[in-house]
């Protein structure tokens, strides 16, 4: 008779098994697509004055809620693979020249220049000078589609490869990248100025792009000259802090850093 009243109780206890694994997927699933997440406008922090009237004014997303995509739309790592897999599909692909440029101590930087596909809105040559991400360059799928977009609306694209990054250009000094050398980007800048004295500037950075573009315009006034405006997309404001935020755990931080240091010891191995 207990031997039957054992037999009997298993099923329950599976059930209980099966219901707490069905528990801790949903848990994980949940936190992964952060799904918990509330909806919010962005949050602006700028100082009143007229330019920042005219932006607010000329772009009314910024005060709007930001509602994402179903599911996954939550979720930065889903939306990092979605795109990054979605951008080799679809990513346009604009044309462009690639210049060199001899520094002084022998390196050779390069950088691609894509000309206007229509006339600008107010009739002005306007180049956007870009400096992309770390270890990125001008034939990354999200640069190609912001240069796509750019000379669609009459604007002339002028886009930094950092030195060592692209894999079929040759080192010529013991160098490469770094987190705040400017050189190749001043370079850069000084072929668009004296190629077309007309043109006025746009100064766009990405991540370490941003960090090199606001260090360059801050360096010398000279710099600033010919300037428009500077738009840093998703800087980095303290490499030490990044490093510490960068070696945790949570939201797969530490995951990112171990993608990140394969990348780079990939180019420096490269160039061996």
């Amino acid at each position: 008779m207990s031997a039957i009243l054992e037999t009997s109780e298993l099923p329950a206890v599976f059930d209980g098994v099966k219901l707490a694994a069905v528990a801790a997927v949903l848990y994980v699933i949940v936190r992964c697509l952060n799904l918990k997440s509330p909806t919010a406008p962005p949050e602006l922090i700028y100082q009143d004055s007229a330019l920042a009237r005219f932006l607010l004014k000329s772009c009314p997303l910024l005060t709007k809620e930001y509602i994402p995509p179903l599911i996954w739309g939550k979720s930065g790592h889903i939306q990092t693979a979605l795109y990054g897999k979605m951008g080799r599909v679809r990513s346009p692909h604009p044309y462009g020249l690639r210049k060199y440029l001899t520094m002084p101590d022998g390196a050779t930087a390069t950088f691609d220049l894509f000309e206007p596909r229509s006339e600008h809105c107010i009739g002005e040559d306007v180049t956007m000078v870009i400096c992309p991400g770390i270890a990125n360059h001008s034939e990354k799928q999200y640069i190609r589609t912001f240069v796509d977009y750019a000379q669609k609306n009459g604007y002339r694209c002028a886009v930094l490869n950092h030195l060592g990054a692209l894999p079929n250009i040759e080192l010529t000094s013991p160098r490469m990248f770094t987190y705040g050398c400017t050189w190749e980007f001043g370079a850069m800048v000084n072929y668009i100025k004296k190629t077309y004295p007309q043109t006025q500037l746009v100064v766009v950075g990405f991540s370490l792009g941003g960090n090199i573009v606001c260090k360059y315009l801050g360096e010398s006034q000279a710099n600033q000259e010919r300037v428009l405006c500077c738009v840093s997309v998703c800087q980095g404001y303290s490499a030490l802090r990044a490093q510490e935020t960068f070696m945790q755990w949570d939201h797969c931080r530490r995951f990112y850093n171990f993608l990140m240091a394969d990348n780079m010891k990939k180019i420096i191995l490269s160039h061996r």
